[in-house]
């Protein structure tokens, strides 16, 4: 059971979260924390040492959720092969999943934190090598198991895979159209049967 201050916490983040992923760092303000809140300034920064922390913690936060989703959805199946098929399936719908977090937390806050906060920008970096790595994996995986061709460099078609998801994503808010989004993940599984399947 959580402690009052751990409970404390986890509202802040759950309430806040969203706010910092639609607005940005820099948009966002002690007040709009507060408001959303309903707590004072001081039982903010009781929590968080400043809004930096803050601000970090809440993009860890919604990264954390949404990879979740996502790495149930691929347990789905054992196969690696069958697993990068699962990704693409999963980002068909991810524009109405992300919008309940306020958008992607890697496109918002990787291009919010661009120019702005570099600290922030290292952990948004930081993610995005985590899941390139994991999609490496899979990709090593399926060579080990035979499913993918061995003539196959698994970071270059991570980062590949990696990009096009993140293009979509872009063009599919900023667009406010799913086509982006259901048109690459098409592309990928093409390019899962054609160039990486044994």
């Amino acid at each position: 059971m959580l402690t009052k201050a751990e409970y404390t916490k986890q509202h802040i983040l759950e309430t806040v979260a969203p706010i910092f992923n639609k607005n940005g760092y820099a948009a966002t303000s002690l007040s709009d924390v507060t408001k959303a809140t309903g707590l004072t300034k001081g039982a903010i920064y009781g929590n968080f040492k400043n809004k930096e922390e803050l601000a970090v913690a809440a993009f860890k936060h919604t990264v954390k959720k949404l990879m979740s989703h996502i790495s149930s959805y691929i347990e789905k199946s054992e196969s690696p092969i069958q697993k990068l098929y699962l990704i693409a399936d999963f980002y068909k719908n991810y524009y109405s999943l992300s919008k309940t977090y306020g958008g992607c937390p890697v496109l918002n806050i990787g291009v919010d934190a661009n120019n702005q906060n570099s600290e922030l920008l290292e952990k948004v970096r930081v993610v995005i090598e985590r899941i390139q790595d994991q999609v490496a994996t899979i990709i090593e995986d399926g060579i080990e198991a035979g499913e993918i061709s061995i003539e196959i460099n698994a970071m270059q078609y991570a980062k590949r895979i990696d990009s096009m998801i993140q293009g979509a994503i872009f063009m599919t808010y900023t667009m406010d159209d799913e086509f982006y989004m259901k048109d690459t993940m098409k592309q990928i599984e093409d390019m899962i049967t054609n160039e990486l399947k044994a």
